[in-house]
């Protein structure tokens, strides 16, 4: 088994990870106050938050068969060599079972509160239940020989084409509506930074062990990171350059109305001056 050649890259390697993990576990709570605070998910994309779910129990599958069992760990260090490191780390766990969670909060968000004409697509059902599918027949096809490593990484193939499948509907809903009201800007800054520490921790692991087999040994965790990266600098163009949020001007008091009670209030208080009030006993 490997080990870290450098303490300062190891620590360097480790708090990579927890900011990658508080990036990406934070960037999720500002859609959820913002869906509590307006009472209303309408913006939201339902296939996004659909898709999110599938996406993130495929990567939790993956991240704790390959941290905790020893039978997948074997296979990984038969396929690319006893002298490599595991390369899911502890926060890579924390992170997507935190995911999971999160995202199973938002559904029940949009179970509960406003949604307006929106529901989610009969596609993004499709894909759900295909997806589904096809990894129960996986399952049943890594049993007879325990194809574990090829199982994971089929759960690890899934995570990194549903990211693609699910930033999608909320790029093209902001095209369509013309507007990012409704999606909270929190969320997808947070999301760039954790996309960037995570890439950033992928290659400290490399130069520590002068080797780029954690690369591909995990490159679904690599994927990931790059494609929240370009979807999140999408995000950022069309809330920033093309479609600026526009708040509307709060409305001085009509001065007509002011002047109308003046002139009202002018008569009374003449005929109060003239005829003062006399006190009988």
């Amino acid at each position: 088994m490997a080990s870290w050649n450098s303490i300062q890259l190891e620590i360097t390697y480790r708090v990579l990870g927890w900011m990658g993990f508080a990036c990406w576990s934070v960037g999720g709570y500002p859609q959820v106050i913002l869906n509590f605070r307006r009472k209303s998910v309408v913006g939201l994309s339902f296939d996004f938050v659909l898709l999110s779910l599938t996406k993130q129990s495929s990567y939790l599958i993956y991240n704790a068969s390959l941290y905790f069992s020893s039978a997948v760990q074997k296979q990984y260090w038969e396929k690319y060599g006893y002298e490599q490191m595991i390369p899911v780390a502890v926060n890579d766990v924390a992170f997507s079972a935190h995911a999971v969670l999160l995202t199973a909060f938002v559904l029940f968000q949009i179970a509960i509160y406003e949604r307006g004409t929106q529901k989610v697509s009969k596609i993004a059902i499709g894909i759900v239940v295909a997806v589904c599918s096809g990894a129960a027949v996986c399952v049943f096809l890594a049993l007879p020989t325990h194809s574990w490593l090829w199982l994971i990484n089929i759960f690890n193939s899934i995570q990194v084409c549903m990211t693609v499948v699910k930033y999608t509907p909320q790029a093209f809903l902001n095209f369509v509506r013309k507007s990012t009201d409704g999606f909270s800007l929190g969320s997808y800054l947070l999301d760039f930074s954790g996309g960037v520490a995570n890439y950033a921790q992928m290659t400290v692991l490399a130069i520590d062990q002068d080797s780029w087999v954690n690369f591909y040994g995990n490159m679904g965790k690599v994927l990931l990171s790059l494609i929240s990266i370009f979807f999140d600098l999408v995000f950022m163009c069309q809330r920033f350059l093309l479609y600026p949020s526009k708040k509307a001007p709060i409305p001085p008091p009509p001065p007509q109305i002011i002047s109308k009670d003046k002139e009202s209030l002018e008569p009374l208080l003449q005929s109060s001056s003239d005829h003062p009030l006399k006190h009988t006993v």
